[in-house]
């Protein structure tokens, strides 16, 4: 197989899959590591894809582009929903906890419907949504005003004010994406603002972020890796990102998807 031959057909894995790794590649075609990774460095070079420790992923947007509610809610469903029972598991009765935007953080929202005394702090408006929908007479909800972003959180010095005046036992955060360097991770300057309140604010951070999240960056950095208290993520995040992770979060949990 000629060089610009297995390029395309690796170009085409990727667009298949979203990402692979190089001994995937390896095997695949019969070709050595130093060969399939000329291979992606051409492919980098071309904008198509982005290269990450150990393989490469499919080129993503701009740092800044920020997704819509909707679009996100139908992504690694099975990932976020197993992310969410397990942190469903952390919430007790009587704890007042604090729920960012995004889709695992309101997978999450839907499954506290049964916790007793519970109240709920939150900047999402479907967070509030899936609370609302079954509501019980001994829960709080209290929903921030604010200025509201695609990704349907309310942000803005409105939203920053109200949450800087509570103080919460758990906050369950969702990000956009996580890495070493860049931390976790956000597009939206000030969702990241409301986003650093609400870290203040809490006695513990548990942040829920699926394994697409690795060695994804949004413009703004919410919080460095080791801020997290304790980190829920899926089995789809590769060994040596476990590793890296590890070193620096207080606690890691792995769930399967199903």
């Amino acid at each position: 197989m000629l060089a610009q031959q297995r390029q395309s057909a690796i170009l085409d894995l990727i667009r298949q899959r979203g990402g692979v790794r190089v001994s995937h590649l390896v095997s695949r075609f019969g070709v050595s590591d130093m060969t399939i990774r000329r291979d992606l460095e051409v492919l980098a070079e071309r904008g198509l894809i982005d290269k990450v420790h150990g393989g490469a992923t499919l080129a993503g947007p701009g740092s800044a582009d920020e997704p819509g509610f909707a679009a996100k809610s139908v992504r690694q469903q099975a990932e976020k929903r197993a992310i969410a029972e397990r942190a469903a598991v952390l919430v007790e009765p009587g704890m007042a906890i604090a729920l960012s935007a995004g889709t695992t953080t309101a997978a999450l929202a839907r499954l506290l419907s049964e916790v007793r005394g519970l109240t709920v702090v939150t900047n999402s408006v479907p967070v509030a949504d899936a609370l609302y929908q079954d509501p019980r007479a001994d829960q709080t909800v209290v929903l921030t005003g604010g200025i509201r972003t695609p990704s349907d959180a309310l942000t803005g010095p409105v939203a920053e004010a109200a949450v800087s005046s509570l103080n919460v036992d758990l906050l369950f955060l969702g990000v956009h994406g996580m890495s070493p360097r860049t931390g976790f991770t956000t597009p939206n300057l000030l969702e990241a603002g409301v986003n650093r309140c609400l870290i203040d604010s809490a006695r513990r951070l548990v942040v829920l972020a699926d394994h697409t999240k690795w060695e994804t960056t949004g413009i703004a950095t919410i919080a460095p890796l080791a801020a997290a208290d304790v980190l829920v993520t899926d089995s789809g995040l590769p060994g040596e990102a476990r590793a890296a992770v590890g070193e620096q979060v207080g606690e890691l949990v792995v769930v399967d998807a199903r």
